[in-house]
């Protein structure tokens, strides 16, 4: 439900970002596809999902996998509307924080989409920098998409 939600907010809010082509990641078709597969890519003991509810209401997730031995990467972070401005971003991070030193990584990173502006200062605050895009990552993407890394040691 919440990943639905924020699809509908991404295509509401950054239309011009609407898929060319099957292979955008937020194409709906393959949207759909991902979201069937979610259970199996963050699968424990590599991987998980945190949720965070307000009132028994869930309101935003975070989930992870294993990039490689000692590294996780995170994704498919996001806070409904409603939850909002109440710090569950924040929550969530330092929830997943604590699951994966738990896990035994040390390294953590992400990639995000450049228009997603409002989230960036909230990860630079938790610790993550710049880093440099994966050699393997299309370049037709390059100009729309950020890396950014922490140590969680």
């Amino acid at each position: 439900m919440l990943c639905r939600e924020w699809l509908k907010w991404h295509w509401e809010n950054y239309p011009s970002d609407w898929p060319r082509g099957d292979d955008h990641p937020m194409n709906p078709k393959s949207f759909e596809a991902i979201l069937k597969e979610l259970p199996a890519l963050h699968e424990r003991p590599l991987g998980g999902i945190i949720v965070a509810s307000v009132d028994g209401k869930p309101m935003g997730c975070v989930m992870y996998s294993e990039a490689r031995p000692g590294t996780a990467e995170f994704n498919r972070m996001f806070v409904s509307q409603a939850g909002r401005g109440l710090g569950l971003g924040r929550r969530l991070l330092n929830e997943m924080f604590k699951q994966l030193t738990a896990d035994g990584y040390s390294h953590v990173f992400f990639s995000s989409a450049t228009f997603l502006t409002h989230a960036r200062a909230m990860y630079e605050d938790a610790g993550f920098v710049p880093m440099p895009q994966p050699e393997s990552f299309p370049g037709k993407w390059q100009d729309k998409v950020y890396f950014m890394e922490r140590s969680l040691a």
